[in-house]
Formats: C-alpha cells, structure tokens, sequence
C-alpha cells in the first residue's frame, strides 16, 4: 500500500487473509459444462469418506438404519447419518440411501461440497430441468448409482436442517468458540458435523492464525490452486472435526508430529510436486463420455424445449397480449394438483383488448378462475391492461429478485406467486431464447 499526500493507493495493499480463498471458492462453470475430478477435487473427498478412524460420537444411532451403531463411528458414518435424520430429508431421499449405500456416500459429497460453499445454489444436478434460475452440471465422478442428486438448493436445505434434537427449538451454536464451549459443559457432540463445517467456512479468517500459519485457511483444504497434497488436507480437515467435536486435549487419531508438538496447530500440509499433481483428480475415459454424453442430452433438451415453444406459437390463433401477462404458448405456471381434479392445471389465457369504453371497474377486475370437471382450469386475465405497471428493465427485474427472493425456495414454484414483472421478464426471457433458437439453430 502507497501513500501519497492526503489520498491512499489501495492497488498494491495484501487482500485480508481468506478473501481470495472465499473469493475463488464457487465454481462457476456454464451450462451443461461437467464438472471434473479437478473442480469437485475427488481424491480429497475419497480420502475424507474412506477413512476407517472410527472416532466421532454418533449422536443418534438408534435413528439411523444405515450404520445403527452406538458409540463412536467413522466419519463417512456420520455425515451420511446426519443427513438422513435431518427433517428435510425426503422420505424417497432416505429410501434411496438405504438401498443404495455407494448412492449415500456419492451425495454426502456433493453435500459436504456444498455445506463448504464449493457448489453454490445456482446448480442443478439433472438435465430436464427448466428454470432460468439454475444451471445443470454433470458430475461423472459423483454420479455413478443412477440416483437423483437434487439440486443445490434443496441439498442446502437439507444441510440447515440437520439439527441435533437439543437445536430444534433453539439456535445452533454459531462460532467455534461457542462450540468448544459446549463440548466443555459436557455435551457430546456439541453439535452436528454438518453445523460444524458452516462454522468452520464462516469463520475460516480468524481461524487461520488459531490453527494455521495465517496464510493459509479452512477454504483453501477445498481449493485445487494451493496444489496441496489431498491425503494431507484431509487429513487436516478430520483432524479439525476431532478437535471441535470430540477432543482439543491430548494426541488426536489424525494428528502429525507437529500437531502433537504445537497444540491447537493442525498437521502439516506438503505441497504436490509436478509429478503428483498429474496423478491426482485425473477424470476416466468413462467419466469424460458420460459427461459429454450428459451435456449433449441437456442441449437437445432445451433444443427441443424451444422448438416445442415455437411450434406453439404458431399454432396458436393470433391475440395481443396483455401487459403483464404471459400467453400460454410462452409460458406455462406450474400449480400444485388439487385432491379433487387429477391431472388438472392452471396457465395463463389473455384475451383481447375490450372497446376503449370498456367500464373503469374492469380495468381493475382481478383474475378470474375458470374450472371446468374435464377440461383443465384457466387464469383469465383482466380484458384491460394494467394502466400503472411501470416496466422494469431485465437489469432492475433481476436486482430485485436478488433482493427479494429466497434462493433456497423451492425451484418448482418459482412462479408460485409470480406478479406482473416477473411474467414480463419470463416473456423476455422466452423471447431471447426464441431468437436464438432461429439464429444459431436454424442459420438461414
């Protein structure tokens, strides 16, 4: 950092320790793109599950038909325990785990991946999947049981609900210090694995000095650019989850020399030579087929999702849409079934605009429903538009969404309780597919 008279150069000032780490920590890769051994770092999360150190206290056995045992279990067990006995489990989702244990173990790594904030909650994991609002991404190496991964956001959801029955109706401990604190009044665990990776993310800055050198953090155990060994950080990381969940004192089953000579401080962390680092996270002739074979079915998919919405409209009769509404050939609202009208669905129908007298209290009639026992029930918007919608521009649309929307909410409803704007924006939005479509598609 410079200084110069009254003004301050900030150019060449050193980021906070873990900014770059937080900063670099997403992955961001564009639709339909695989996500490689190198982007999910693989060979750390085969070393972190397939450690047989059976040293952490499973705080619900008897709930847990996976592994059912009492005492103390591997770590594998209890991160997949954890998941299963959190209340936004689905009953398929636990179902599945049972029958498939390589399946249980395959999403309690995209989970752990996404408990760190390595998968964030813009990503899907199947490719029929038709909101704006996600991305779909292959993961060979993480998808070998034919199982459905979810999504991210449900993934997450399911992470915040893994409570242990002491933090149901109280508040999880929120810092490390809080956590020790508990485990030294006598509480074992303090509190979930999953929890303890939220803390330990959150918290990663001011821990790096605490169990590190001050360079590195908690982040950078997950990062493939420190090009540290993956047996050494998972090591670390087991070593941070014995140290907060069951045992600060005396040697730890994952400590190293050093460990056991600093106490407080985590194992030393070697760095890859050129030779190791061509021999870790290395993708499979398999995984890179079924990945691009992955990414092909995506593509056709919404190549066909465009065409279908083209088809659409041309066979639709023509009628002027009203502002704020979108017509059922461009976008169809997805309404949960009614017990009593199986197979029914509700859509939008605009009609055309009625004489310019029309009565003033239609201009403000609300939408009416239309239900008919065979036939699917129809939206019918006002004959009039809306005389004071002020449009916004994609831009003010999206900062708002940003700023008014849950982006753990359920993704099948995300028009659930569409206003005007956000049907406006779908419009545009099927509107630009449409002219890509024509223009890279079918080139004249």
């Amino acid at each position: 950092m410079a200084a110069s008279g009254s003004s301050t150069t900030w150019t060449d000032a050193t980021p906070p320790v873990g900014y770059l780490s937080r900063k670099a920590l997403p992955i961001k890769r564009h639709d339909a793109e695989p996500l490689t051994r190198e982007d999910v770092q693989f060979d750390l999360l085969h070393h972190i599950f397939s450690d047989r150190n059976a040293v952490f206290t499973n705080p619900t056995p008897a709930a847990n038909p996976l592994s059912g045992k009492a005492g103390k279990v591997t770590f594998a067990d209890l991160y997949i325990s954890a998941l299963y006995n959190s209340s936004k489990c689905s009953k398929v989702l636990r179902e599945k785990m049972i029958e498939t244990p390589a399946f249980a173990t395959e999403l309690a790594k995209i989970s752990l991946l996404t408990n760190v904030g390595r998968i964030n909650t813009t990503m899907a994991f199947f490719p029929e999947m038709k909101t704006a609002l996600r991305t779909y991404h292959p993961v060979p190496s993480l998808q070998k049981t034919n199982g459905n991964a979810q999504d991210a956001p449900r993934i997450k959801n399911c992470l915040k609900a893994a409570l242990l029955p002491t933090e149901i109706k109280t508040a999880p401990p929120s810092s490390p210090d809080e956590i020790l604190e508990r485990r030294r009044a006598g509480l074992h665990p303090p509190t979930t694995i999953v929890n303890l990776v939220f803390v330990l993310a959150n918290h990663a800055a001011p821990l790096a000095n605490v169990h590190f050198d001050g360079v590195l953090n908690f982040l950078d155990l997950f990062l493939p650019s420190r090009g540290l060994i993956s047996a050494d950080r998972a090591r670390v990381f087991l070593w941070l989850a014995y140290f907060y969940l069951e045992s600060d004192e005396g040697p730890s089953p994952f400590g190293d020399d050093f460990a056991h000579n600093h106490p407080g401080k985590a194992p030393l962390l070697r760095q890859m030579t050129e030779k190791q680092k061509r021999m870790e996270n290395v993708d499979t002739n398999e995984e890179m087929i079924w990945g691009k074979k992955m990414s092909a079915q995506r593509n056709t998919f919404l190549q066909k999702l465009v065409n279908s919405l083209e088809d659409e409209k041309k066979t639709q009769p023509s009628s002027p849409a009203v502002r704020g509404f979108v017509s059922v050939n461009e976008c169809t609202l997805r309404r949960p079934k009614q017990p009593h009208e199986e197979g029914a669905f509700m859509y939008y129908v605009p009609q055309r605009d009625s004489p310019p007298d029309t009565d003033s209290a239609k201009k403000t009639a609300p939408l009416q429903l239309q239900s008919h026992p065979h036939q699917p029930r129809h939206i019918v918007a006002s004959p009039v538009t809306t005389p004071h919608l002020q449009t916004r521009t994609m831009l003010q649309q999206a900062w708002h969404i940003v700023n008014t929307t849950d982006p753990l909410a359920d993704s099948d409803d995300d028009l659930e309780h569409a206003d005007e704007h956000v049907l406006v924006d779908y419009t545009r939005r099927m509107q630009v597919l449409s002219h890509i479509e024509r223009t890279v598609f079918r080139p004249r």
